[in-house]
């Protein structure tokens, strides 16, 4: 009866501490569980992100022979640390959302049982996506020092827009994760959304640069990874504080909280129908 009383208690922030212990457990389980049976396990988890890098960085930068990127701010880096910064948040974002959308068809399993509290369960694909970007941070870091751009107080900011995109991507995940139960084409949809977003989101072009109308870039200053991309170049390369940019700060966490108010009500509002649908 306790158990039940729980389940019914929906999202929170207490629930969600209380079960910390289950997520973080869940969560490793998660991430193992995708490479069950390879003989690299996990390294694959690695490899695949690394090896894309260094394609888009031999196709642009030893086939299109790119000048240095050039920033609003005037400073000048080697290409292949201006594409680092920006694909480390968006193959967080890609892998998360991925992940999220499908918590509810994974855990299938879970979903029935009475006294389970799936709220949880898109935090746990959310938190598995973070394994992996943890490590691409680091090797952000180690190739930035190589080329002799050395961790500084700036650096730090990339904790704060790890959470941005960690609170971003779990409010729209709450929302696909709950939809994608009665509209399974949704597994389609966010996968061209992603391969759109991919080239929309100004991780391989430079927005400051290209002959744009300010009204196009003003527009296309109104995707949220924009303000993360943007971030981590900050943090990286511009050396420049996210306070300094308070318009686009208050942007996007006024954007994050409408996807994660709205996700979560879907979410509460779907709930009792999950077990008869799976």
């Amino acid at each position: 009866m306790k158990s039940s009383k729980k389940k019914n208690q929906g999202l929170s922030l207490a629930g969600i501490y209380e079960s910390r212990k289950l997520i973080t457990r869940l969560s490793v389980n998660d991430f193992k569980t995708k490479f069950a049976g390879s003989y690299l396990g996990i390294i694959w988890a690695f490899i695949q992100p690394v090896i894309t890098i260094l394609v888009y960085w031999f196709v642009f930068e030893k086939g299109f022979k790119p000048d240095p990127v050039n920033n609003a701010a005037g400073v000048t880096v080697p290409f292949v640390l201006w594409l680092t910064a920006g694909m480390v948040p968006w193959f967080f974002f890609s892998d998360a959302l991925s992940g999220g959308t499908r918590a509810l068809l994974d855990y299938s399993y879970l979903v029935k049982k009475v006294v389970f509290q799936i709220d949880i369960l898109p935090i746990v694909k959310v938190v598995s996506a973070v394994f992996v970007h943890l490590f691409f941070l680091a090797f952000a870091v180690l190739l930035y020092t190589l080329y002799g751009y050395y961790p500084d107080f700036y650096t730090l900011q990339i904790i704060y827009y790890s959470l941005c995109l960690f609170v971003l991507v779990l409010g729209i995940s709450y929302f696909t994760s709950a939809v994608v139960v009665f509209f399974r084409d949704l597994n389609q949809v966010i996968n061209i959304v992603l391969q759109v977003g991919v080239w929309v989101t100004p991780i391989m072009w430079n927005m400051d640069t290209m002959d744009i109308s300010p009204v196009i870039k003003n527009i296309l200053k109104l995707n949220p990874l924009y303000y993360i991309v943007q971030g981590y170049r900050d943090a990286f390369i511009g050396k420049i504080a996210f306070w300094e940019r308070a318009g686009l700060t208050a942007y996007f966490w006024g954007f994050t909280i409408v996807c994660i108010f709205f996700g979560t009500y879907i979410f509460k509002k779907l709930r009792m129908h999950f077990a008869d649908v799976l």
